[in-house]
């Protein structure tokens, strides 16, 4: 038995989520719904302005929210990551810690500015990122940890890590572990804007295919290149063992090798949807490592999704978390 259901690895982020009016946005030129880079100046500057508006804060990243999810279900989770010696640093690996993910940085953190991602929530419950990835951008394979993917039922690999050539060199080297002691890989392509910019990076990070991909709607067809779903579904199943597509109000799509499978959504009034794709991963992963199928992996997965989408903030409470399974 293995000691990990899952390995992942990413960018370690604190999440300063807050409630913004539309006005913000296009007051400060900011593209809505995407997530764009900045350096930490234009960050400095966008928090003095956001000090208006209601928020909080929590350690995140896209992988570290899936992490986060498959350890409060009941689940085992690796987290290799990179923060600073500071204020955040600490901060984040204590969170972590109280979520039940181990991690790689124990006692090794050093120098730099540890990252932050402004998470800006709209009315229509549509999230909006500013991320400052701090000393997180220098995470590399010396990070990775071959003993902890070698003890894991799946190697986890964010798509966020594409847009640096190190942290793109993380994911092909725990990529190239994982395949090389017969563990399963998931990668999730992360953000729509990621995918545009960075296509050739994720084809590199691909290889030679992966066990199970998780992607939306409009990152599927903006990778492959397609007009239509059913288009980009054949594509995505040359490179892909498995997968599963969310579609938003429309439930999901997941292939178990052999099936397509629809997966219903839960209605629900949605006030936020940050975090939703990366619960959807945890969920769905955990469901897998523990005895269920594709289809009770993606009905459990959307049940979650449904839940968080419909509360503030990228993660549940820990008995939200259990009582979904």
């Amino acid at each position: 038995m293995k000691k990990y259901d899952i390995y992942g690895l990413g960018n370690a982020l604190v999440d300063m989520e807050f409630e913004i009016n539309d006005d913000f946005l296009w007051e400060n030129r900011i593209d809505k719904g995407v997530m764009t880079l900045v350096d930490e100046n234009q960050q400095h500057e966008l928090i003095e302005q956001l000090d208006a508006f209601e928020g909080n804060k929590a350690s995140g990243g896209s992988a570290a929210n899936t992490l986060i999810a498959v350890s409060a279900m009941g689940g085992s989770s690796y987290y290799s990551c990179k923060v600073a010696d500071d204020d955040l640093g600490h901060f984040y690996l204590n969170d972590l810690k109280a979520a039940g993910v181990d991690c790689n940085m124990e006692g090794k953190h050093k120098g730099g500015i540890t990252g932050k991602c402004l998470v800006m929530v709209t009315p229509d419950a549509e999230r909006t990122m500013h991320t400052f990835l701090g000393v997180s951008s220098e995470l590399s394979p010396y990070e990775v940890s071959e003993e902890a993917i070698r003890n894991a039922s799946f190697c986890y690999l964010e798509g966020y890590l594409t847009t640096s050539e190190t942290g793109k060199a993380a994911n092909i080297e725990a990529r190239r572990i994982a395949q090389e002691n017969g563990i399963k890989t998931a990668l999730t392509f992360s953000d729509p804007f990621v995918v545009e910019f960075f296509r050739d990076a994720f084809t590199e990070t691909i290889g030679d295919g992966i066990d199970l991909l998780f992607c939306n709607e409009v990152e599927a067809l903006s990778y492959t290149q397609k007009d239509s779903l059913d288009d980009a579904i054949e594509v995505i199943k040359t490179f892909s063992k498995t997968f599963a597509i969310t579609r938003g109000v429309d439930g999901a799509v997941v292939y178990d090798g052999s099936d397509l499978i629809s997966i219903a959504a839960n209605p629900v009034k949605a006030v936020d949807t940050n975090g939703a794709g990366d619960l959807f991963a945890g969920a769905f992963m955990y469901g897998l490592t523990h005895g269920k199928d594709f289809e009770a992996s993606g009905i459990l997965a959307s049940k979650a999704s449904s839940i968080i989408v419909s509360q503030f903030g990228p993660r549940l409470k820990l008995k939200q978390y259990q009582s979904l399974v």
